[in-house]
C-alpha cells in the first residue's frame, strides 16, 4: 500500500509539472498562477503545494527535469574523452545540445519558456539568479577545456580562452534561442555540427581572440 501511495503522489507530482509546461508556455510565466495550473492538471491548489513550496519551486523543477538529463549525458560525453581531446569532447557536446533542443519536445518547449515567455521580475528573481549560475558556471568548464585544448596544441597558443568561452557560451545559446524564436529559419538539427565546426575554425584562425588589450585599450579610450 505504501509503495502504490509513493507511486500516486509521484504520477500526481509529474502530472502537475506536465500541465505547468503546457501553461507556462501557452500563457506565459507572469501571466500564470497556481490555479491555472491546478484547473488545468485536475487537482487541487494544496496537492500543489504538497509538491512545491510556490511557482519559482515549480518552475525550477519544471526545468531541471529537461536540464539534469542533459547534463547527465554530458558528462558520459566527457567521460569518454576525459582529457585526451578537448575540442573533440567539446564539439560533440555541443552538438548533441543543439540537436536534443530540436528533438526534445520537453526541452524544446521549456527553453522557449526560459527564452522567450519569462520575465525576471519580482517573484521569478531567484531563477534569474540561478539561470546567472548556470551560465557563469558553463562559461567556466569551457574556459578549462578551452585551456586543455591550448595546452595539447589543438588550438594557438596565444588563444584568450576567457573571451573565447565568453564568445562560445554566447554561439551556443544564441543558436537556441534564434531557432527557437523563428525555428523554419534555419535547420538546427541537420546544420549543428556545422555551425559548431565553424565555430572552432575560427578560434584556430582569428587574431582577435589572442591575448593582449581589448579594443578600448588600443584605441586609448
Amino acid at each position: 500500500m505504501a509503495r502504490r501511495t509513493k507511486e500516486e503522489a509521484l504520477e500526481t507530482r509529474n502530472r502537475i509539472l506536465d500541465t505547468a509546461e503546457c501553461v507556462f508556455y501557452e500563457k506565459g510565466v507572469s501571466r500564470t498562477s497556481l490555479e491555472h495550473i491546478a484547473c488545468a492538471a485536475g487537482v487541487t491548489r494544496g496537492a500543489i503545494y504538497w509538491h512545491f513550496r510556490n511557482k519559482v519551486d515549480l518552475f525550477t523543477a519544471m526545468f531541471d527535469r529537461i536540464r539534469l538529463p542533459m547534463e547527465t549525458m554530458i558528462e558520459r560525453c566527457r567521460d569518454r574523452d576525459p582529457d585526451s581531446d578537448p575540442v573533440g569532447t567539446l564539439r560533440k557536446v555541443f552538438t548533441l545540445v543543439l540537436r536534443e533542443t530540436v528533438r526534445n519536445p520537453h526541452r524544446r518547449r521549456v527553453l522557449e519558456i526560459l527564452y522567450h515567455k519569462c520575465e525576471y521580475i519580482d517573484e521569478m528573481g531567484p531563477v534569474m539568479r540561478r539561470h546567472q549560475e548556470a551560465c557563469a558556471d558553463g562559461r567556466r568548464h569551457m574556459e578549462q577545456s578551452l585551456r586543455g585544448a591550448v595546452a595539447l596544441g589543438q588550438l594557438p597558443a596565444g588563444l584568450d580562452t576567457r573571451r573565447a568561452a565568453v564568445q562560445l557560451h554566447s554561439t551556443i545559446t544564441g543558436l537556441m534561442g534564434d531557432w527557437l524564436f523563428m525555428p523554419e529559419s534555419f535547420d538546427l538539427e541537420g546544420e549543428a555540427s556545422i555551425l559548431v565546426d565553424g565555430f572552432f575554425d575560427m578560434l584556430r584562425f582569428s587574431p582577435t581572440l589572442s591575448r593582449g588589450p581589448g579594443p578600448d585599450a588600443k584605441s586609448g579610450n
